[in-house]
């Protein structure tokens, strides 16, 4: 009874424990609740922080912890978006980004200026303060789509990228409306604040990637990686605020600066969208909540009027850019919903200034009182916008995400009913594992997070105490390679065989499988002997036919910044052409990193074609002689990698200068990693994912429209 006695339980809650369990309990249990009415989850939590908060039952206050968890989840949106973000789609589309960042921050500008002015009477810094309020824009609502996984949709991207333009101009609006209001406004103000923009910015995007890369490359310790990537958001961060801009552009520039290094198959990823969705966003959210006052609804006049006006100011002129930017570049209804919805929301930059701007004293009444630039009831005003302009924009973003992934399912359909996608990995050395993991989940389809097998063989003709021995080294292996696949949240199939022979052992899995793609490791210290390729073409390659990669890392895939293709004569004639090149392609999708393509002309002039509808970072150069191989040398850096396509004997592309290929790799490029592949043969249509009716197609592949078709299908249906 004493110790119940000392239990402290009165409200608003001051035991941290409590505290922590109540919001755990509400972040667990809104959306869940609030998911049969049909109301996003992000906007239930911010109905919930305005129920416990302290204008609703004030059960916690919005003390300096929740404003830390908040502002590090506010960070978080930011540096996600800019993470997640496709920066081969967003150079390409940089002009309809601008384009959408200027009408998003101009048309705001001019409707809240006119509004101040003219409907509330307000006088003309304050009413261009208040617009620019109106012209900035939070990605509340990006995890809705990042979550049904279309964050790589174009609408967006060029969301997405409006953002730093809107918020950098509409920060810009304040600095300098608060320096002229308090005197501190100089010739130089413009010149000074350009300066330590730009010097700001270059730090981050120039010197925030080597220092991850070297990082990465000497630690590979799960909890240290996720530290890091804090440190470098937070750094970020501080370093925008020391250049007097807000944050969350030093955040969002720190993912556009990681983008490479974070690979989005990566465990690494994966810890970063888990603990953010669940832990950093919530707390944001339920913070934002907090701030909701519905008592000056009741209370003040003006402050419902100056509600009403901010509210309907900031929706018309969120949803004008969003629709012209539709007609302009032919979106669909769907897209302009995602385009509003995620630009409508007002949070971030509309706090900074609001705060900031009740906080600059213009003067003062007769009796004494301090006149603020912006009033209590701008104050009151632009919390209720908050609330009216996440709502709307997580209703648009549900309903067009919805739709959007809902469409994009259903062409998928009737890829559901071919067999999937089945990589086999054969592992047998703990040092590899990883990386092999690793490659296997860049190169898989997206949507697929099943299809994944680690073999280990043990030799059957052991006696029994070193078959028991082998058996637990085996299954210590498979375990981690496990590990690691979960944690990129991909399920793998731990397969142990015993056999004579592992060449016997590996074909006989992929046929009692149905394999369609294998991926075999090299030891990282060691060479490629010109013994193990020739084992590899008589064993495997001669009875299996399967996509086959022989991947050697030096170095983690992530730490690599290009990949050189090397292609031979005739390559696009293999029946696997198709199927190597989605692979590949799928490695510059999933890590932005650029493909230099080296080949004939008639190969070079499909991936042109090819790059023209599916755009990656690439470069295409004619390669016409082995020999010219050693001519890379010169070209390739030690964060570069060398991929090789190669060829069975008799095949279309085969050429004898291949069985130099070991000696070149080992005499030119041991500190470089690199991967050869050998294309699908004849022989394996009814295990690949597509259906092949046309006979020709399973000849070796002549015509340019056939290649063309084939690819579309790949990528289409991935």
């Amino acid at each position: 009874m004493i110790l119940l006695s000392t239990f402290d339980i009165t409200f608003p809650l001051e035991n941290p424990v409590l505290k922590f369990l109540v919001i755990l309990l509400i972040i667990l249990f809104a959306p869940i609740l609030l998911d049969r009415v049909k109301i996003p989850h992000l906007l239930g939590l911010i109905i919930a922080g305005a129920i416990i908060g302290p204008f609703g039952f004030n059960l916690i206050t919005r003390d300096s912890s929740i404003i830390l968890s908040g502002t590090a989840g506010l960070l978080y949106i930011m540096f996600l978006a800019g993470l997640e973000i496709d920066m081969a789609d967003f150079k390409k589309n940089a002009g309809k980004s601008s384009m959408l960042g200027l009408l998003g921050f101009i048309i705001p500008m001019v409707f809240g200026t006119a509004a101040g002015l003219y409907l509330l009477g307000y006088s003309f810094f304050t009413s261009v303060l208040m617009a620019s309020m109106f012209s900035s824009h939070t990605l509340i609502t990006y995890p809705i789509v990042s979550k049904l996984g279309i964050s790589k949709n174009q609408a967006v991207n060029i969301t997405v990228g409006s953002t730093l333009i809107t918020n950098v101009l509409a920060l810009l609006v304040l600095a300098v409306v608060v320096g002229m209001t308090s005197g501190e406004i100089d010739q130089n103000f413009a010149l000074k604040l350009s300066i330590s923009f730009i010097i700001f910015s270059s730090v981050i995007m120039l010197g925030f990637p080597p220092i991850a890369r070297w990082f990465f490359k000497r630690y590979d310790d799960n909890v240290s990686q996720y530290i890091f990537v804090l440190v470098m958001v937070f750094l970020g961060a501080v370093i925008s605020e020391i250049a007097g801009i807000e944050g969350i552009i030093g955040a969002f520039l720190a993912g556009l600066a990681l983008n490479r290094l974070i690979t989005r198959t990566s465990p690494l990823m994966n810890r970063i969208d888990f603990v953010g969705n669940a832990i950093f966003i919530p707390f944001f959210l339920l913070g934002v909540g907090m701030l909701i006052d519905y008592r000056a609804f009741f209370t003040d006049v003006e402050t419902i009027i100056v509600a009403v006006t901010m509210s309907v100011i900031a929706t018309v002129g969120k949803y004008i850019p969003a629709w012209i930017v539709q007609k302009s570049f032919r979106y669909s209804v769907d897209q302009r919903r995602l385009i509003f919805g995620l630009s409508n929301a007002q949070a971030a930059a509309t706090l900074a200034a609001v705060l900031v701007g009740f906080n600059v004293i213009i003067g003062e009444t007769a009796d004494g009182e301090p006149i603020r630039l912006l009033s209590e009831s701008i104050l009151n005003g632009t919390i209720i916008m908050i609330l009216v302009t996440c709502t709307i924009a997580s209703f648009e973003t549900q309903k067009g995400a919805n739709n959007i992934a809902r469409a994009e399912n259903a062409e998928m359909d009737e890829e559901d009913k071919e067999p999937d996608e089945r990589i086999l990995i054969p592992v047998s050395n703990p040092e590899t594992v990883d990386e092999l993991i690793h490659l296997s989940a860049l190169i898989k389809s997206k949507k697929n997070r099943t299809g994944l097998f680690a073999l280990s063989i043990i030799n059957n003709s052991n006696d029994e105490e070193n078959a028991n021995g082998a058996n637990k080294q085996a299954r210590k292996i498979l375990e981690k390679a496990a590990i690691t696949a979960a944690s990129a949240d991909i399920h793998l199939t731990e397969l142990l065989r015993y056999d004579l022979n592992i060449v016997n052992g590996i074909t006989s899995v992929i046929k009692e499988h149905g394999i369609t793609d294998l991926i075999l490791g090299l030891h990282v210290k060691k060479g490629i002997s010109e013994s193990f390729l020739g084992n590899l073409t008589e064993g495997i390659l001669a009875r299996s036919n399967k996509t086959t990669l022989v991947y050697k890392p030096a170095q983690p895939l992530n730490t690599l910044k290009r990949h050189f293709i090397v292609m031979p004569e005739n390559a696009e004639k293999e029946l696997g052409f198709p199927f190597w090149i989605f692979k590949v392609w799928n490695i510059s999708r999933n890590t932005g990193d650029k493909l230099i393509f080296h080949g004939t002309e008639p190969t070079l002039r499909i991936l042109r074609e090819l790059h023209a509808k599916h755009p990656v970072e690439a470069a295409f150069h004619v390669f016409e002689d082995w020999d010219e191989i050693l001519a890379l040398t010169r070209e390739i850096k030690i964060d570069d990698n060398l991929i090789i396509v190669m060829s069975r004997k008799g095949k279309p592309s085969y050429h004898p200068k291949m069985a130099n290929v070991p000696k070149y790799l080992n005499k030119y490029f041991q500190t470089n990693s690199f991967i050869l592949i050998y294309p699908m043969q004849i022989g394996v249509a009814q295990s690949a994912k597509f259906d092949f009716n046309n006979p020709s197609l399973l000849e070796p592949i002549e015509k340019l429209d056939e290649i063309g078709k084939t690819i579309a299908k790949i990528f289409k249906r991935k």
